[in-house]
């Protein structure tokens, strides 16, 4: 076995290629649910708001993964827009659970 540390570009490809791609995953099919439900916990604008951002972001972590395949695998992404991302993914699953949680007791009838 060797004792090697992996290389830079093996760490990034290792962990950054997923993690972009699992993010991508999160503000897809969060802007699918914007854009097809009305959020009866959010105003007409608070909603809008939150597809803009999202729609935002998404749009830096495409660019991001195109500049890491047109470098080699070489390039990566600071922390703190990592962190940032993560923080808008966080909120994307707390407006589906909430959602889900509204449409869960609308489906319960009262007995």
């Amino acid at each position: 076995m060797s004792s090697q540390q992996p290389q830079d570009q093996e760490l990034l490809e290792a962990l950054l290629e997923p993690l972009l791609e699992d993010i991508q995953f999160w503000f897809n099919r969060s802007v699918s649910l914007l854009e097809s439900e009305t959020m009866p916990f959010l105003s007409h604008s608070e909603q809008a708001q939150l597809l803009k951002k999202i729609k935002h972001h998404q749009q830096e972590v495409y660019s991001a993964q195109i500049l890491f395949q047109a470098t080699g695998k070489q390039a990566g992404v600071s922390s703190k827009t990592l962190f940032e991302w993560h923080q808008v993914v966080a909120e994307c699953w707390s407006i589906a659970k909430r959602w889900r949680q509204t449409k869960n007791s609308d489906t319960i009838s009262p007995n």
